[in-house]
């Protein structure tokens, strides 16, 4: 692209749902959850190639009026409180864009330079922070036109509304509406029980502000984009089985092995030779079909994710070089928490992550110091969000995150046999990270 690329607004209106939402669901009540969740719009874009049927693009507004039918939330907001929805059907904000160049030109730079996405989320969305999200819309959607007819469709929601996985449901479940006619009485996919599962509390007694509350958004972050393909997963499983000292009781998997590989390489990136500094790793847990005592969250909508936090210590240092010792900290740490989750109650559940959040992110230890680098590592492998079909194909390219945290997101390639790694990462440690030997090795850039 020799030119400046210029993306240009056409319209702003409002989706509401294409049958009014009925009394009794007009007051839609959060949960602990969503009551915890980040104060941040997540921004979702997806790129598809040259669209011939242009009845299916012009299908999009009709088909999202009629899936907001059965996710009525969509179209709502927050009510003053900000306990609750108040589902009055003032609809999801829909925007019509276009952009002044081809959808090839842009992904041959984009696959580069994934920051050039970020003119492609709703507009406004950087905009939003804690000082104004309660008064957005809790849906927001901008579908941007490329010279050739390909576009990109970007979706941001509340965070204290939902979490990715419902949003990735939603998406897919959204496509093959707009793909097949389903009418809005036979749309029916997602539970809405979580606020009674797991009501709103008064947390002023219970949790304090985190005490590295802005430490995260000091410095700017930059996105970069590593594919490791089928066969540097199978060279890095080689080196998995080959590495000495103590053996492991189970297999990694893909996930598994590459997220110790990016965590160690990023230790290495934000120390030095003689001193390396601590860091916690994130993990979010996704609770849906996890817990047997109520199997009926498994499709339910809004927030149901534990932040599991993994920690390297300094005196793990020389262990640190072990893939060994590392793959099974992060496995035992995670089976830690779902063996508590699987019998409990949602009391219990409750319990556990208030005091996963006081021990991590609102102590002095963990949170309180500055030295600790916090970053989370999300595995979207296997989510049908890579197979979203609007009746144009699927994605060429996805693109996440708000840019307010680090994060590794994962995800499968096309074929589904590598797992590409969207990097959100300082400036200063993804140069470091991007010349680690065993990144190198293993990833394409």
């Amino acid at each position: 692209m020799n030119y400046s690329m210029q993306v240009k607004i056409l319209s702003k209106n409002l989706i509401k749902p294409s049958l009014p939402t009925p009394q009794h669901l007009k007051n839609y009540k959060l949960s602990f959850f969503d009551q915890v969740a980040d104060v941040a719009h997540l921004p979702l874009v997806l790129f598809y190639p040259l669209c011939r049927n242009n009845s299916k693009n012009e299908e999009l507004e009709e088909s999202l009026s009629r899936i907001l039918t059965h996710l009525y939330p969509l179209a709502g907001r927050f009510a003053e409180d900000e306990s609750s929805i108040l589902c009055l059907d003032q609809g999801v904000t829909y925007i019509k864009a276009t952009v002044n160049c081809k959808l090839d030109d842009f992904l041959q730079q984009a696959n580069k330079d994934l920051d050039l996405a970020l003119p492609f989320w709703p507009q406004g969305i950087m905009d939003v922070d804690e000082t104004n999200l309660f008064i957005s819309p809790i849906m927001i959607v901008q579908v941007t036109t490329f010279e050739c007819g390909g576009l990109a469709l970007a979706i941001s929601h509340a965070h204290p509304a939902m979490d990715g996985c419902t949003t990735f449901k939603i998406i897919y479940e959204w496509a093959k509406v707009c793909k097949f006619g389903t009418p809005s009485k036979e749309i029916n996919f997602m539970n809405f029980n979580l606020g009674t599962l797991f009501p709103y509390k008064d947390l002023t007694t219970i949790l304090e502000p985190p005490v590295d509350e802005g430490k995260r958004t000091n410095s700017k972050l930059i996105a970069r984009k590593f594919v490791f393909e089928e066969d540097a997963i199978l060279r890095l499983r080689e080196k998995f089985d080959s590495t000495t000292g103590e053996g492991l009781s189970f297999k990694p998997s893909r996930v598994e092995m590459i997220t110790t590989l990016l965590w160690r390489s990023l230790i290495r990136s934000t120390g030095s030779t003689s001193h390396l500094k601590r860091s916690v790793m994130s993990f979010p847990l996704n609770l849906r079909g996890k817990v047997a005592t109520f199997p009926e969250i498994a499709n339910s909508f809004g927030n149901l994710i534990i932040e599991i936090p993994i920690k390297f210590e300094h005196d793990d240092e020389k262990k640190m070089e072990s893939l060994h010792h590392i793959v099974k900290l992060i496995k035992e740490s995670v089976q830690v928490i779902i063996s508590k989750c699987v019998k409990a109650t949602p009391d219990e559940i409750v319990s556990l992550v208030i005091d996963l959040y006081k021990d991590s992110y609102a102590g002095l230890e963990w949170g309180g110091d500055n030295e600790v680098v916090n970053f989370t590592c999300s595995s979207l492998c296997r989510f049908p969000v890579q197979k979203t079909d609007f009746g144009w194909g699927i994605p060429s390219l996805m693109h996440f995150g708000s840019r307010h945290s680090q994060v590794f997101w994962l995800y499968d390639t096309e074929c589904e046999t590598g797992i590409v790694v969207q990097m959100d990462l300082e400036e200063k440690y993804l140069d470091k990270l991007a010349c680690d030997q065993d990144i190198m090795y293993f990833a394409k850039f």
